[in-house]
């Protein structure tokens, strides 16, 4: 590589004055002639704590020496994960949502703090595939995001069962629906090896949202953790990484309104998780680009649902790869004139160009749906507004045509409190379950309600009971279920005014989410309100709380 790829890091490395730089470097490996070379940082959210990251490290040493060949110099740094399946349901899944922001930030620190030239992003779950493109995206250099890929489904019984067969055990378990050895078979098989968790749940939506979107090479997202192909999209991104360097292509090239606009068609036609909506109003925030909440809706309302997948359907994302992959989904929404195909890629082509030679086969295989046939005519994703959202809150309505429901609301300051409710049967059919104080404040840290969700499912009442919060749900939640309501009850949202019995509806087709109690009735309410204390004083917790933004803005920080 020329001496001009080291635009950044020769601050840090030329000159008399940066000896004692150049001899940290040296400690490191580096040698006379390698201080003109890019320095390149590549950022993994490996970890032995979870199977979605505990591979990564392994997988980002095939793109570093691949790197080594192209000469340019790379060096390593971590970022971490909260994975969401072991903090579920308790005081860790308030950390979840504030990693996002969390891992941008040691993405920024670090490349600004060691002037590298690029960077390569490799997470798996959840939070980590936002959070390490939002990090790329802030700092703007060259960057390939990379995502370490899905788990391959277990089997019990000759069936196929995931991380959600496990959550919603415990709701057939406790309504006497299968036995304990059942319950604990299930537990055993849910997660047979690495990579992160199977459904088009948050991980595999994010990472096809980043494919789509152009900051992961073509084909990247469907390859399950464990497939050799694995090894081809390292080395390949690396490959990727260095044409953007020899151009100079960063992401801010890349993530125009228009890529954001396929990432969410491609969202849509996935079935994929609400969280999407967070997280792309995030990252459209740290490139400057307006995008809001009531965009989603254009696109939920003419997107069909072309792919059978859990948590509503029936295959996970290794079936969606044997099918064909991501990039046939994506060829099918070209060919309709529904993705933008000029837009700007991190392998130096456009969206186009990267799905010239990829082929549509529909036949002997039931897991991509025709636009004749879909699954859904419409999208997975509706934001609603009215008195109880004035600022918008975000329905999952996967694996159901509409979402049409009033009934009581059954009042709850908190998941815990909900879900011993559920699992006791003293929630009955008809009713609203509402947990509030869980959102980005509130919580503090939006809470997922995959807990409350999948014992709702679990006991046989998807389609009887609705839940709405104004914290979030996993990518694994189901049924009829609102989350993000904004404004959130520690701001003073109409759900911190709402009482026991209150009739609440809930309507996909009116796009509203509102309470049956009259404007002054609720002015007298707020009255006699006040927020609640929150129970972190200093900390990650305390300050989060005190910086974040609403949940209908991305629930930032910066």
């Amino acid at each position: 590589m020329s001496e001009k790829y080291n635009i950044r890091s020769r601050v840090m490395t030329e000159g008399l004055s940066r000896t004692a730089n150049r001899a940290m470097f040296r400690a490191v490996g580096f040698e006379d002639g390698d201080f003109e070379k890019p320095i390149v940082g590549i950022a993994t959210a490996d970890s032995d704590v979870s199977p979605c990251n505990v591979h990564l490290a392994e997988h980002a040493e095939i793109s570093k020496k691949r790197l080594k060949t192209l000469g340019a110099m790379p060096v390593s740094f971590h970022t971490f994960v909260v994975t969401d399946g072991q903090a579920m349901g308790h005081e860790g899944m308030k950390c979840s949502l504030i990693s996002r922001d969390t891992i941008a930030d040691i993405i920024e620190l670090d490349a600004r703090g060691h002037r590298m030239d690029a960077l390569i992003g490799v997470g798996a779950c959840d939070k980590t595939i936002p959070g390490t493109v939002m990090g790329l995206a802030r700092v703007d250099v060259p960057a390939v995001f990379i995502y370490g890929g899905s788990i391959k489904p277990g089997s019990y019984k000759g069936k196929p069962v995931d991380i959600v067969s496990a959550f919603e055990a415990v709701g057939a378990y406790s309504a006497g629906k299968i036995s304990e050895d059942e319950r604990h078979g299930i537990e055993s098989a849910a997660c047979p090896g690495p990579g992160a968790c199977g459904g088009m749940y948050t991980a595999n939506t994010m990472a096809s949202a980043m494919e789509a979107i152009g900051m992961g090479i073509p084909g990247s997202a469907s390859v399950p953790a464990v497939e050799e192909a694995r090894r081809n999209i390292m080395e390949d991104s690396a490959d990727a990484l260095y044409e953007m360097i020899r151009r100079g292509i960063s992401p801010r090239q890349i993530m125009t309104r228009e890529a954001f606009e396929n990432a969410i068609r491609v969202v849509m036609a996935l079935g994929g998780s609400t969280n999407s909506v967070l997280h792309l109003l995030a990252l459209a925030r740290e490139v400057g680009v307006n995008l809001t909440i009531d965009d989603f809706n254009r696109f939920s309302d003419t997107t069909p649902i072309l792919c059978d997948m859990k948590p509503a359907g029936r295959y996970v994302m290794a079936d969606l790869y044997e099918a064909g992959g991501l990039q046939m989904v994506m060829k099918m929404l070209l060919e309709r004139g529904m993705l933008h195909g000029h837009c700007l890629t991190v392998n130096g082509r456009t969206l186009a160009e990267n799905l010239e030679s990829v082929e549509v086969k529909l036949e002997g295989q039931e897991v991509v749906h025709s636009f004749e046939e879909p699954v859904k005519t419409t999208g997975p994703i509706v934001i609603l507004k009215g008195n109880l959202a004035t600022e918008g809150a975000v329905l999952k309505t996967c694996g159901l045509q509409e979402v049409v429901h009033t009934g009581p609301a059954r009042v709850f300051d908190n998941e815990e409190e909900a879900l011993d409710a559920i699992l006791n049967g003293r929630i009955t059919k008809g009713d609203v379950v509402v947990i509030r104080y869980e959102g980005p404040r509130g919580g503090p840290g939006m809470r997922e309600m995959l807990s409350p969700t999948s014992a709702i499912a679990g006991a046989g009442l998807l389609h009887e009971v609705a839940l709405i919060t104004d914290g979030r749900f996993s990518g694994g939640s189901h049924g009829m279920v609102v989350g993000h309501v904004a404004p959130e009850a520690q701001a003073g949202g109409i759900i911190a005014l709402l009482r026991e019995g209150d009739m609440v509806t809930i309507d996909s087709n009116r796009k509203l989410l509102a309470v049956d109690v009259s404007d002054s009735e609720l002015i007298e309410r707020k009255k006699g309100w006040s927020p609640k204390k929150i129970a972190y004083t200093w900390g990650a917790l305390a300050k989060y709380a005190k910086l974040v933004s609403s949940a209908s803005e991305g629930a930032v920080t910066g």
